[in-house]
């Protein structure tokens, strides 16, 4: 990062320090004007482990039974974040009964008491606006049984976080940040008495974000689904809370949604999980149709890529690709060397998966969970698509730099199937070598078809190629062609290890069978959840070669057993699991 970009970074904390205390003039709040329906949703399990004192936030687990949230020292500014931004309530608002309202009411009370005067972690604008929507949502919830005194230290403090906010959202980084920020004003001024004026300024500006933030095929600069997911469910409360007021949502906020709404869809697996790419998630369990149903915007078909991927669907099949360049600058902080690289899923099952973020296992995993080893792709041994620049010694950032930059793609509806064709540059620079794939989905689902290839195009490829070859002795350019399985999935290598069977907890099995002269193994793998406290063990599907020459090419199938039913009633509940 620049030192232009840290002095920013420092003179913006300094002043969010300062309106925070400066916001403790501001207490004009009495009540409510009107209240939004609460939107949010939280998770049962998650909301009985908190009654009981196991927090478990940004990947860290602690046990403070009978201990105040407030008083646990944060391992990390993560799990500070996570706390402060109170997204935690929608998890006890989910389990509404005695003990979990009293776990509400005694968390919010006390971080008024601790940190209403400004001072704190918490009083920065997306913390705020991402508290302040809580507080709002759950207002009912907290309220009930309080006396007139805390009830005016609550909407004290509301007001409070509203004039901070009002102050201070446009010192939010673009994206996620601000919308929560903007999204947390328009609730403050929609819901409180006496704050009627906060909302306009806000609607406005949030149209704008909408603007330069939404690109015109509904996406995020940072390529990632799950977070598309929060900024689209983000722009419907606020455009529900400004409907239920009587008023209209600006025509850059609506048309944000309409762009927003296809996109997600296409990125949906047959399971309703999002796809996990570039830091991102599968979503909260209901998010993400509850997000499309609040939009009332009707299912439309996209045609090409959605915010860079490829979608190939067909019977109960659905597989994503990552079809267009890695973010850059600092959109790519999260982003992954992950071109070319697909998930599929069968039914309610994931069968081929990415590793995903290791954001919340610390730094090691977060790296390694970034690599094109972690991706179900083609990486060259040893060496990633697009690489990592060192840590930021100050913020401890890390861009991704020196990615594909031409991923030219060709998609297709054939007779027999969907077909996607693509490549991308990302081993030109030091190897000659151009990473093509080609995939196709038959048309009952049942069949993948892949093949994957190394070329070296032009001239100058096949010269930079020799030299690659002169520094291996003529060895060869050794790749690996990664298949990651889903922790629930059972792989066997069958038939004298030509092939590998599949097995779904559904009863669904799948065959893999490689050609093309390479070697197969099935190894350990890691599948890396957030919602975990470490990673979980899989397996993987490994095909190991070595280019020898201007064009390698590895043929391989996916196919359902034939004996495998058409349509499998799958009815194996997926119990919530709070591992220890």
């Amino acid at each position: 990062m620049a030192g232009s970009q840290i002095f920013a970074a420092r003179r913006d904390r300094a002043l969010n320090r300062l309106y925070a205390r400066l916001a403790r003039r501001h207490a004009r709040v009495t009540g409510f004007v009107s209240q939004p329906e609460p939107r949010t949703i939280g998770g049962f399990a998650r909301g009985r482990q908190l009654v009981a004192g196991n927090l478990m936030f940004a990947g860290y687990l602690v046990e403070a039974k009978g201990r105040d949230l407030w008083d646990i020292r944060a391992p990390d500014a993560a799990f500070d974040a996570e706390r402060h931004g109170f997204a935690w309530l929608d998890d006890l608002v989910a389990v509404g009964d005695a003990p979990a309202r009293a776990q509400a009411q005694r968390w919010v009370w006390n971080w008024i008491a601790r940190f209403d005067e400004g001072r704190g972690p918490g009083w920065a604008p997306d913390l705020t606006g991402r508290r302040v929507i809580r507080w709002i949502n759950h207002a009912i919830f907290l309220l009930r049984g309080q006396d007139s005194a805390e009830s005016e230290a609550f909407f004290r403090a509301l007001a409070r976080q509203s004039w901070f906010l009002s102050k201070r959202w446009h010192s939010a980084p673009p994206g996620l940040p601000r919308f929560e920020a903007l999204t947390g004003l328009i609730y403050a001024g929609l819901s409180l008495e006496g704050e009627e004026a906060l909302a306009d300024p806000a609607v406005r500006a949030l149209a704008r974000e909408c603007d330069t933030q939404i690109d015109d095929e509904g996406g995020v600069p940072t390529r990632n689904p799950e977070e598309l997911l929060e900024v689209f469910t983000l722009l419907t409360w606020a455009a529900s809370a400004l409907h239920e007021v009587g008023r209209g949502v600006p025509p850059a906020h609506a048309r944000a949604i309409e762009r927003i709404a296809p996109t997600l869809r296409a990125l949906r697996h047959s399971d309703g999980a999002l796809a996990r790419f570039h830091g991102g998630g599968r979503g909260l369990d209901g998010r993400l149709d509850h997000a499309l149903a609040a939009s009332h915007v009707k299912p439309e078909q996209v045609h090409g890529l959605a915010m860079g991927y490829a979608r190939l669907s067909a019977g109960r099949t659905s597989v994503i690709v990552d079809a267009a360049m890695p973010p850059t600058g600092s959109a790519s902080f999260n982003a992954h060397a992950s071109t070319l690289a697909f998930e599929l899923t069968s039914g309610r099952r994931p069968l081929i998966v990415n590793c995903g973020s290791g954001a919340t296992f610390g730094r090691q995993w977060r790296r390694a969970g970034r690599a094109t080893p972690s991706h179900s792709t083609l990486g060259l041994t040893g060496y990633s698509s697009a690489r990592l620049a060192t840590e930021d010694s100050k913020t401890g950032l890390v861009p991704l730099i020196e990615g594909p930059r031409h991923v030219p793609i060709e998609m297709s509806e054939r007779a027999d199937g969907a077909q996607f064709q693509g490549g991308h540059d990302g081993y030109v620079a030091q190897f000659g070598l151009t990473h093509a794939r080609r995939l196709d989905l038959s048309f009952d689902g049942r069949q993948l078809s892949g093949e994957d290839m190394l070329l070296a195009i032009e001239d100058a490829d096949q010269r930079r190629f020799d030299q690659a070859m002169d520094r291996t002795k003529l060895a060869g350019v050794g790749f690996d062609i990664r298949l990651h399985l889903h922790p629930e999935v059972e792989a066997t290598l069958d038939l004298a290890g030509s092939a590998v069977s599949l097995r779904l907890k559904s009863g669904e099995v799948w065959v893999f069978r490689p050609e093309g002269g390479v070697q197969m193994s099935v190894e350990p793998g890691v599948y890396l959840e957030s919602t975990r406290l470490k990673p979980r063990e899989s397996q993987q599907i490994v095909l190991s070669g070595r280019a020898m020459g201007a064009a390698t090419r590895v043929r391989w199938t996916l196919s359902k057993a034939q004996d495998t039913a058409i349509a499998v009633r799958d009815v194996l509940r997926d119990e919530p699991v709070f591992d220890r």
